[in-house]
């Protein structure tokens, strides 16, 4: 099989010295129909916010879109939106790609057309494949566009990726990232490793997407033996559903990381500093309380708060906030500052993105 071609010099260069990534949500009218205002103003938030980049068709923004015929239309919102940002900055624009082989390369064909950048490769939906089916199909849609790796969690629909697999799609002359989102860490050092045992592993950017230690992850050094010696491997950025709210100071969050690597101790402390609160804000949002039940009602109902959108409603009517979910995200908001600030960053623009 060949290669898709290669990410233009720019965005392949954003794309490994780190940035940050929302993993786009859905945004509903009361009736579950596509709400196309305020979805291009999460687009346009984002952009402002000074994310790097938007993932959409993943997790986040709800598998089931699939079953809705809203998997194109959302794409293209995105693509729309940030036609403008590509044209003066770099812009990564990721596509969530799912099922089996044939539906997989069908959407990163739908990608290319609207002028994504790569796709991120769900495990989901595919419970009987295995770990070659899996590959195989990670090289089938390599051939339409660059891909990202994806270790998606057990609680949410994903499943244990061995440190063999890692190498194995790391040998694929496609792969140009990883994320990481197995929510434990002995298998995101699996994934680590993994990655760093191929030859090409230094040309996989890792991206973490355990939104439990967001910040542990992004200041961790892995020392990792490779077929040249020893290295240290770091976790460049992150693609996150978390990180689909509180975007600007996720921004923030990322460049203290990246001055703190590179000596900088007093960014190091200010990260540092939010390494407990951003894990509590995130039990709140994700509703660890609740076994993840209500992790897509909770992102949107920060974004209702905000004005973004006007409900919490997702595709699936059963789906919605926990019991106690909306006061533990009370809880949170009052105790972490940054959180407030946002939501007056948000306030001063929001006009003007629904315009």
């Amino acid at each position: 099989m060949s290669a898709s071609a290669p990410l233009a010099p720019a965005t392949a260069a954003l794309l490994h010295r780190g940035t940050v990534i929302p993993a786009h949500p859905l945004a509903l009218t009361a009736g579950r129909t596509l709400d196309e205002r305020r979805q291009r103003a999460l687009t346009r938030y984002y952009l402002e916010a000074g994310a790097g980049g938007v993932a959409v068709g993943v997790h986040t923004t709800q598998f089931a879109i699939r079953d809705h015929a809203l998997f194109r239309p959302v794409l293209e919102l995105a693509a729309e939106e940030s036609a403008s940002a590509v044209a003066s900055r770099s812009f990564l624009r990721i596509a969530g790609v799912a099922g089996p082989v044939r539906q997989a390369v069908e959407e990163a064909a739908t990608a290319r057309a609207l002028g994504y950048d790569a796709v991120l490769v769900s495990p989901a939906g595919l419970p009987h494949a295995t770990l070659d089916d899996l590959l195989d199909r990670s090289a089938a849609v390599g051939e339409i566009l660059p891909v990202i790796g994806f270790y998606l969690q057990e609680a949410v629909g994903g499943r244990e990726l061995p440190r063999a697999y890692w190498r194995a799609l790391a040998d694929q002359e496609a792969t140009v990232a990883v994320k990481a989102a197995p929510f434990d860490r002995y298998r995101t050092l699996e994934l680590v490793q993994g990655i760093a045992d191929s030859d090409r592993g230094a040309e996989v950017a890792l991206y973490t997407g355990n939104d439990d230690t967001i910040v542990a992850d992004l200041l961790t050094p892995y020392h990792v033996t490779t077929p040249t010696g020893p290295a240290v491997r770091r976790f460049v950025g992150g693609l996150l559903g978390h990180w689909a709210v509180c975007t600007r100071s996720a921004v923030r969050l990322l460049a203290d990381v990246h001055a703190a690597d590179a000596g900088d101790e007093a960014a190091r402390q200010r990260a540092l500093a939010r390494l407990a609160g951003d894990t509590d804000a995130n039990a709140a949002v994700y509703d660890v309380r609740g076994s993840f039940a209500g992790v897509i009602a909770g992102v949107h109902e920060v974004l209702r708060r905000q004005g973004l959108l006007t409900g919490t409603w997702c595709l699936d009517p059963a789906e919605g906030l926990s019991p106690g979910q909306a006061q533990e995200i009370d809880r949170v908001h009052t105790a972490y500052p940054w959180l407030a600030e946002e939501d007056a960053f948000i306030a001063g623009a929001l006009p003007r993105w629904l315009a």
